[in-house]
């Protein structure tokens, strides 16, 4: 009778230890990765960055997309899985790194230029100054700041980039043209005007700088050209300028509206002008054996400079965001703005049939 009870109680001791030993802390959470998309990793990053007060380093995604969360503090990494994310032990917290970059945000005066920024490197932990060509100006700049930094070398220093806009000026060595549309292959962009613009070729400059210089051209014949954009800090978005008439227009495609129908143009002399198709597939006749083929007539006037800008579907009068369609490059005309005049454009689509180009557009 007493072995009984006993083997009883050993029994009930060796459920008693399979469960202890099969027991678990609460479950962590499945690890967030960039297929939860922006807005649940910022939530998650958001309520980490909360909770963790003092201790939060800053989060990331790592190479294979998980997120990672940086604390100070090794006993919130439980919590950190419990959120779905990877927890990282670090030195610094967030507060400390923006300290850092604070004290040389306020040593701006006498910065050298070879000094191209600061940031913090939330990965590897620290505040990085980038130095052109690791300057030795600079690095003693950096090293002067009091703060721990890193200092990398870069190879050139940042510069701010500005728009090659349809319907703005285009400068050649000869004369002064408009921009008609910006393009793109494979390899390179484009900015595509008037072939009686390009044939001066050479380099080309914008409202701010260089473009880059004439790549191909046909006239006449035809009345189009290409320039190939070769500087860095040249970009080229999907817009026509329209002046003291509003905000830009957006181009969304190139479907060709028919004769009747309301277009308007942009250039650097007369700005934005509207009117309506008159007649497709014009041949006309420049003079000196200068003779076009498949021009667009239309009733929008035009003046010297306006050659090569814009014309494009009439916006809509609604409000946001007009998006027209490319309809081609100003050729030429007769008239002028003050009596009125006709004006002839160099469909779009041929250019881009011929070079193979793709519009910038929406």
């Amino acid at each position: 009778m007493i072995r009984r009870p006993l083997r009883t109680f050993t029994v009930l001791i060796g459920v008693a230890a399979t469960v202890t030993a099969f027991a678990a802390p609460v479950s962590a959470a499945p690890v967030l990765t960039e297929a939860a998309g922006p807005a649940t990793l910022a939530a998650a990053q958001q309520k980490l960055g909360t909770s963790l007060g003092a201790a939060f380093a800053g989060s990331w995604l790592d190479t294979t997309g998980r997120l990672v969360v940086g604390t100070t503090d090794a006993s919130h990494s439980a919590r950190i899985r419990a959120a779905g994310a990877v927890p990282k032990v670090l030195r610094h917290s967030t507060a400390e790194l923006r300290r850092i970059q604070s004290t040389l945000d306020n040593r701006t005066a006498g910065l050298p230029g070879s000094v191209a920024g600061w940031y913090i490197d939330v990965v590897a932990n620290d505040v990085v100054v980038s130095v052109v060509g690791g300057d030795a100006t600079g690095r003693a700049w950096a090293a002067s700041a009091g703060v721990p930094v890193r200092v990398e070398q870069v190879k050139s220093a940042p510069r701010p980039l500005w728009d090659v806009v349809g319907g703005q000026g285009l400068y050649f060595s000869g004369g002064a043209c408009s921009v008609g549309f910006n393009a793109y292959d494979d390899d390179d962009r484009y900015v595509i005007t008037a072939g009686h613009c390009t044939e001066l070729g050479g380099t080309v400059h914008g409202v701010d700088g260089t473009i880059g210089k004439v790549a191909k051209s046909s006239f006449p014949g035809n009345d189009y050209g290409t320039v190939r954009v070769t500087h860095s800090d040249v970009d080229t978005p999907p817009r026509v300028d329209r002046y003291e008439d509003g905000s830009d227009v957006r181009i969304e495609g190139a479907d060709v509206v028919g004769v009747g129908g309301r277009i308007c143009r942009s250039g650097i002399t007369t700005h934005w002008q509207c009117g309506r198709v008159e007649a497709l597939d014009q041949t006309v006749n420049y003079g000196n054996g200068n003779v076009v083929r498949g021009l667009t007539q239309t009733d929008a006037c035009a003046e010297p400079g306006d050659s090569g800008g814009s014309f494009v579907s009439r916006p809509s009068s609604g409000s946001g965001t007009k998006r027209v369609q490319a309809q081609g490059m100003t050729s030429g005309g007769s008239g002028d703005c003050r009596s009125g005049g006709t004006t002839f454009f160099q469909p779009v689509k041929e250019v881009l049939n011929r070079y193979d180009l793709t519009l910038e557009k929406d």
